[in-house]
């Protein structure tokens, strides 16, 4: 029922434990595949997904134009499942996420995530994993993961592909506004590489400023750039 979307770009260090993580905490009645889609790695991730596809037929490689946005919407182009699970290559979902994923389908909700929870002790990381189990707008993000039905994602048309970021939060958007969205109020474990990389405060302003520049209308353009000048 669920197909599994994981773009990727250098992975080697994370991709081959998450396929692993995947397959041992979920029902294999469930997952359709999982499908990886490279953006042009140069670091061994793609043979070692193509040495663990050898063995594992229920995991698929892709190679796209690097953009997350365009190798999400490759993956669900040849995704089988009636449900599309687009997961980051950090980000290592509860056991038994594809059943509390499946519970809330039939429940009639239609897309969603999981709450959040980053691999730190940092005390603004932990209160911002806490903030993510309620339904705020402002509290979502790509990392936490995004389940849709494939029937509304090809209603909405998947994800902008003119966003080189803040694509997660486009669609997020459209979901928000159809009142199709709920938050599974189980933890999902993503790493907080990027905050140690540049420091939890500018970081976190950054991200905030992009929030606001969107708000007021920003382009994708304008938000990349900004993007690339302080973070990149």
């Amino acid at each position: 029922m669920i197909s599994v979307i994981i773009p990727v770009l250098n992975e080697v260090g994370t991709i081959g434990n998450l396929i692993a993580h995947l397959i041992e905490h979920s029902n294999p009645d469930n997952l359709t595949e999982i499908i990886i889609v490279d953006g042009g790695s140069t670091d061994g991730t793609t043979d070692l997904v193509m040495n663990m596809s050898s063995n594992l037929p229920g995991v698929n490689l892709l190679n796209s134009n690097k953009g997350r946005a365009k190798q999400m919407n490759l993956g669900a182009t040849q995704a089988k499942g009636a449900i599309l699970y687009f997961l980051h290559a950090d980000s290592f979902p509860p056991k038994h996420f594809d059943s509390y994923i499946i519970s809330e389908v039939k429940q009639g909700h239609k897309a969603g995530c999981f709450r959040l929870q980053f691999d730190s002790d940092h005390w603004w990381l932990r209160l911002a994993s806490w903030l993510t189990q309620f339904s705020w707008r402002a509290c979502r993000g790509g990392d936490q993961s995004q389940f849709i039905t494939r029937a509304l994602f090809d209603e909405i048309g998947g994800y902008d592909e003119d966003y080189i970021i803040y694509e997660d939060n486009i669609l997020i958007n459209e979901l928000y506004a159809r009142k199709q969205f709920v938050v599974i109020n189980k933890k999902i474990r993503t790493s907080a590489r990027l905050y140690r990389k540049h420091g939890i405060w500018k970081l976190q302003y950054h991200f905030w400023a992009i929030y606001v520049k969107r708000w007021f209308g920003a382009t994708a353009d304008e938000m990349l750039a900004y993007y690339n000048k302080h973070i990149s």
